[in-house]
């Protein structure tokens, strides 16, 4: 079969041909319809994370296809089923091995590509807005990279549990992608110079919560952005930290936080309690899915450069 393995950390993205996979015990192969990009993708090429996995090493976690083979012991799924998924390593492929515990059904009024499109993103977006910070009705929230796949659902899932939602994006052409989010204001900025206007929309108060995914270059905006009691949730490792934090200089009793990824959905039932959500949503048509680019399997390297750049919008996904 054909995958997108690196070869060394920071190197190309080579088309190669590796055996087929074989299903062990608790786990089935699926075919993969469409695999989704992801700033943890990047990472791993940079050699943030995997440095234990040896090369070449087959990237991409995220995806949804049909089940192609079982393994021993699995009873939920049967060849042929549409299946999901938030974490499988290998994904960008044309086919994976996957445990059962880690795909969710996909339901018939949901395509392939919508389903992969949502679930990392959509999953994030949902763990930040519902558990990281309970956004309540009147709550307002800055939302960076508002024109983003994250960005966009999160700006939707803050409208939908009756928030307002201010959204931050590097240049006027992504303005419009994050109004037809539902973004109620779109500061454009690129330089970290927003939390004057980020403040003028509150009436001098500030946000309830701010939701940073953006690197260093916007932290000290974001803090400046808080109302007193806000929380700050931090996010994204790929673009860096903001260094060290002597904690009695953050300002007006703020609250601070990193949300990490594997707490966003820590158990099969939440996993699929978090996607059934999602797909709901999607099929009242209450929240809508951006695909910005779709991009064949041999292209895995442009779309990541497209990501890198900031060029896109929207999710970007991988057709084997």
């Amino acid at each position: 079969m054909k995958a997108i393995a690196m070869t060394s950390p920071g190197g190309d993205l080579d088309l190669i041909d590796l055996p087929e996979p074989v299903p062990g015990p608790g786990k089935l192969v699926v075919e993969i319809a469409a695999a989704g990009v992801n700033l943890m993708d990047i990472g791993v090429r940079r050699g943030m994370a995997w440095t234990d996995v040896p090369e070449p090493k087959v990237i991409g976690v995220e995806g949804a296809g049909r089940v192609a083979a079982l393994g021993g012991g699995v009873t939920d799924f049967a060849i042929g089923d549409r299946v999901a998924w938030v974490y499988a390593p290998g994904s960008y492929a044309e086919r994976v091995e996957i445990p059962a515990d880690a795909l969710v059904r996909v339901p018939d009024a949901i395509d392939d590509r919508t389903a992969a499109a949502v679930m990392m993103q959509g999953l994030t977006a949902s763990h930040f807005a519902t558990d990281f910070y309970p956004v309540q009705p009147g709550d307002v929230a800055l939302v960076h990279a508002a024109a983003g796949g994250l960005g966009m659902l999160l700006t939707q899932i803050v409208k939908l549990r009756g928030g307002t939602a201010i959204g931050r994006v590097s240049n006027a052409a992504k303005a419009v992608a994050a109004r037809a989010a539902g973004a109620d204001h779109v500061i454009v900025d690129a330089d970290g110079l927003f939390a004057d206007e980020v403040l003028a929309l509150t009436g001098g108060e500030g946000v309830h919560v701010v939701f940073d995914g953006s690197g260093p270059a916007t932290f000290a905006g974001s803090l400046a952005s808080l109302r007193r009691s806000g929380t700050f949730c931090w996010f994204g490792p790929v673009l860096g930290g903001p260094g060290p934090i002597d904690i009695m200089s953050l300002p007006k009793s703020i609250k601070l936080g990193y949300a990490v990824f594997s707490d966003h959905i820590p158990t099969p039932a939440l996993l699929r309690a978090r996607s059934a959500q999602l797909f709901q949503w999607i099929v009242e048509g209450r929240l809508k899915v951006d695909i910005g680019g779709i991009y064949p399997l041999a292209d895995a390297a442009r779309a990541h450069a497209d990501m890198e750049s900031r060029r896109s919008t929207g999710k970007l996904l991988l057709i084997p």
